[in-house]
């Protein structure tokens, strides 16, 4: 099961009248009671949507396409985050998100941060052998106010709902049994056992168990720094390429974040991202849109296995990647925070 938390910081910088809107994601995904095989949400691909009071949209995409900065006027602002879409009951789609207002005035610089967590609800059926006897030709779905899903016995996968109601119907000889109905709320997930009784007589039993591994308060571990007071000690606790500055002067850690180009120099302020031609380093950043250096943080890559395999002088393919390094973090190289003695990495 996953919990993903994205924090964004975004800052307006106004002068007169008018500002300009600047976001950067420190992206955090929590993962509790995991199999090894879940999927990680990759933050790149969230939906941002950026509107004005009046609805109208002044950006909808990717995160990981859209720009560093805005021009905006004073006034009020939506801002929105999503993982995916998600408006009927669907198998197997959990949704992240977090929405919020932003009021700018003239002349002031406001900062919102946005965490985050699973928005919509799910539910889990687990269906004993014995229910399966008593109840062979029924037939069970689970309804929300946007649908239903027929569940069958050997289902395995999580439904999930918008948060209300959802009811558990059987449907045999012709007819709706309403079994079950509960509210669930964003972030919970419902366990529901059904069994049959050991005395058919009195008909069939169910019994309901709430699965709380993903509302916010449970323990987690987390993977890709932020927040959540990650200490780089390996790639679960990665460090963020937005918090890299508050760790400088550590030796032996991981950090996290996307190959966004390299053949950075001293005083350049951008990243190429295509045609490199040195192989000594490369630049990552909490998103892969990003081109300002001051956004990045430069990674040595030493001479040997390190470098062939991540140089972007034969591998330009790289850019664009999710990636873990381990090393020392510097105050400056290529006069930004830096990587260097990089000794290990992981992509994912």
């Amino acid at each position: 099961m996953v919990v993903c938390s994205a924090c964004e910081d975004f800052s307006l910088e106004q002068g007169r009248g008018s500002g300009r809107l600047y976001w950067s994601m420190d992206p955090v995904v929590r993962v509790v009671s995991m199999k090894a095989s879940a999927d990680i949400p990759d933050t790149n691909d969230f939906i941002l949507k950026v509107a004005d009071a009046s609805g109208k949209l002044l950006y909808d995409g990717s995160y990981g396409d859209s720009p560093e900065s805005l021009e905006v006027e004073k006034g009020t602002y939506s801002i929105s985050l999503r993982s995916a879409p998600f408006t009927r009951p669907e198998f197997a789609m959990p949704q992240y998100g977090d929405d919020r207002e932003v009021e700018v005035k003239s002349g002031e610089s406001v900062h919102v941060k946005l965490v985050c967590r699973q928005v919509n609800s799910g539910v889990r059926l687990k269906i004993d052998p014995s229910f399966l006897t008593y109840c062979p030709d029924g037939v069970l779905y689970l309804k929300g106010a946007d649908g239903k899903l027929m569940y069958s016995y050997t289902e395995k996968r999580i439904a999930y709902f918008n948060p209300g109601k959802v009811t558990l119907i059987l449907y045999e000889e012709g007819k709706d049994k309403e079994l079950l109905s509960r509210d669930l709320l964003p972030s919970e997930i419902l366990t529901v056992n059904i069994s049959a009784p050991q005395d058919p007589v009195n008909g069939f039993s169910i019994s309901a168990a709430v699965d709380t591994s993903r509302i916010w308060t449970t323990e987690d571990y987390v993977i890709g720094g932020g927040s959540g007071g990650n200490d780089g000690s390996d790639t679960a606790d990665a460090i963020s390429v937005a918090d890299a500055s508050l760790h400088t002067g550590e030796t032996g850690v991981w950090l996290y974040g996307y190959i966004v180009g390299g053949d950075l120099t001293s005083a350049g302020k951008s990243v190429k991202t295509q045609d490199i031609t040195k192989n000594t380093h490369l630049a990552i950043a909490a998103r892969s849109s990003v081109t300002a250096k001051s956004s990045c943080v430069a990674v040595e890559l030493p001479k040997g296995a390190i470098r062939d395999a991540l140089n972007l002088v034969d591998h330009p393919d790289l850019i664009g990647t999710r990636i873990y390094v381990k090393g020392n973090i510097v105050s400056s190289y290529f006069g930004t925070i830096g990587l260097k003695g990089t000794s290990e990495y992981q992509k994912k």
